[in-house]
């Protein structure tokens, strides 16, 4: 599986299309070939209210089912501060 593949099947790409092609390679790039530093920032995109309505009619809102799902790719800043 490439990385691509593996942030695709990761921010469920399939079940919710939301990026065009050339997105992933930008986003994997700008994190430095980070694969878990893409799916958070892609996730966290993703996330943004995703409710759309349309002559009375409303779908739901899944922004807080990929902020859910970028919380597993948060990164934590952990290390020895110096004086």
């Amino acid at each position: 599986m490439t990385d691509i593949e593996r942030i695709k099947k990761e921010i469920r790409e399939a079940q919710s299309p939301y990026f065009d092609g050339d997105d992933f390679q930008y986003y994997l790039d700008k994190n430095h070939g980070n694969v878990d530093a893409t799916i958070y920032e892609m996730l966290i995109i993703k996330s943004e209210d995703s409710t759309i309505s349309v002559s009375g009619l409303s779908t739901q809102d899944t922004s807080a089912y990929f902020k859910r799902l970028a919380s597993r790719y948060k990164p934590f800043n952990s290390g020895i501060m110096q004086d």
